[in-house]
């Protein structure tokens, strides 16, 4: 039997595996040790313009984005498309929910953003 020390989702199980079972070898995990305290802080997507406008534009999902189609200051209409994020190897475009005024880009391309972050704002 090996011993190993595996991190999931920052909990950390000690898991037992049985050598030379070739058919599925039985698992037994004990149960989680605290996680470790010491982490990297995370890095932030550097801002491309400071002020922000009333209507908030988030990402969808995580992803990085590949292309940026609006400016601040720029006039769109509803659906125009402003950024383009990739997700899963596919190409996303992410559109102003209504006409207005790009405000601010949050972002740059080859920016990884998560889900809900703030991307743009519009007035």
């Amino acid at each position: 039997m090996k011993n190993y020390t595996i991190t999931v989702n920052g909990n950390v199980y000690d898991v037992t595996v049985e050598e030379g079972a070739s058919s599925g070898a039985p698992v037994q995990a004990a149960a989680p040790k605290a996680a470790p305290k010491a982490q990297a802080p995370k890095a932030e997507a550097p801002k491309v313009s400071g002020t922000a406008g009333s209507v908030k534009v988030n990402a969808p999902m995580p992803g990085k984005i590949v292309a940026v189609k609006a400016n601040p200051g720029d006039k769109v209409s509803r659906g125009q498309v402003i950024l383009v994020l990739e997700a899963m190897k596919m190409e996303n475009d992410i559109v102003a929910p209504q006409d207005g005024t790009v405000a601010s880009v949050n972002v740059t391309v080859g920016s990884s953003v998560e889900s809900g972050e703030t991307i743009a704002t519009l007035n």
